[in-house]
């Protein structure tokens, strides 16, 4: 769509503005199928190398994508049953943790006390079976969930089945050493590169940070563990974010001390796990400002939700990609401070 010539620049400007609003709006209003869509082209840009691998192998189309299918259904399965046999625990053992909560309840008034702070009214009782109720009403939805994987899973597949001639219509359209090929394969490597190292860094983190919970007795230590590894693709707040419930459950059993003990083991595992990964992406010339990262964590959050979170960089580098492929929106990755990312590999 082009702007109308007689319209002065700011009436341009204007124009262009509003029409961003009315395209992110009409996004919004159709989320479902923008985050599946996107969902599945992740996916399938992710397995892609096995797919090419097992076709090496001597593999039909077909056969490759069905094997690689059913090993991400087997994955998501053993995710899905650690995650309920340690929320099940959880479960069973609410009655244990509401003691432990009222003891340290006790604990904290007893303090105020003796510090001269007057608690009169008693500090409010909090009820885990209430707060728990209310996190299982907010996941009643959880056929939706499975029904969204279901559609995502046969998006993909069929994604993968149709990537082959999808290369070859783009190759006919663009030329294959076009600059657009070119800009199209070098994102897609980064969209890779990204996925496959967050993804093994996440499972290291999952398993030391779980590992070291299960050790030292917190409670739900697998689930956290789980936790760890999913909210590990969310920059920056992820890792925070899957800290707390184990933070909060480790005060209940042992104190103020443990705790401290599991915010330097946090602390630890972030300096020990996360500065390789960066220096390997760094290493890569995979670098966006963190400002642009954080803001794309906000925007995808909002738009498409919890998968927008996680997938906000991958999903920030295919619109990179659209801003570069397009002349008059490439001035928005140089103002980004993104624009090294498509420049051509030198040395």
């Amino acid at each position: 769509m082009s702007i109308p010539a007689g319209l002065s620049r700011v009436d341009q400007w204007l124009l262009s503005v509003a029409l961003i609003f009315i395209i992110i709006i009409a996004v919004k209003t159709v989320s479902y199928i923008v985050t599946l869509f996107l969902m599945s082209l992740v996916l399938t840009l992710l397995a892609l190398p096995a797919v090419a691998w097992l076709k090496k192998k001597g593999l039909s189309d077909f056969c490759a994508v069905l094997v690689i299918t059913c090993i991400a259904i087997l994955i998501a399965l053993a995710f899905v049953f650690l995650t309920y046999f340690s929320f099940n625990t959880l479960i069973t053992d609410l009655p244990q943790y509401q003691g432990e909560l009222n003891t340290r309840i006790q604990d904290i008034t007893a303090l105020l006390n003796s510090s001269g702070i007057s608690t009169t009214g008693g500090i409010p009782s909090v009820n885990l079976g209430d707060a728990m109720n209310f996190g299982i009403s907010s996941l009643i939805s959880v056929a939706d969930g499975v029904m969204f994987l279901f559609f995502v899973c046969v998006t993909t597949f069929f994604m993968l089945l149709d990537a082959p001639r999808m290369a070859l219509r783009m190759e006919e359209r663009f030329g294959r050493d076009s600059d657009t090929m070119r800009q199209l394969d070098k994102m897609t490597g980064y969209i890779i590169d990204f996925i496959v190292v967050r993804t093994e860094t996440n499972f290291v983190h999952g398993i030391l940070f779980g590992g070291f919970l299960g050790i030292i007795g917190v409670h739900g230590a697998i689930l956290w563990g789980v936790l760890t590894f999913l909210l590990g693709y969310i920059p920056y707040f992820g890792l925070v974010i899957a800290a707390v419930p184990a933070i909060f459950f480790a005060w209940l059993q042992f104190g103020t001390p443990g705790a401290l003990a599991v915010i330097a083991a946090v602390a630890i595992l972030n300096l020990v796990v996360e500065n390789p990964v960066y220096s390997y992406l760094a290493a890569r010339k995979f670098e966006m400002p963190a400002l642009v990262v954080i803001l794309s964590v906000i925007f995808w959050g909002w738009l498409l939700g919890i998968v927008g979170m996680l997938f906000s960089v991958p999903f920030t580098l295919l619109l990179l990609l659209v801003f570069e492929m397009a002349d008059e929106l490439r001035w928005i990755n140089v103002t980004l401070g993104v624009s090294h990312l498509f420049e051509p590999e030198t040395g």
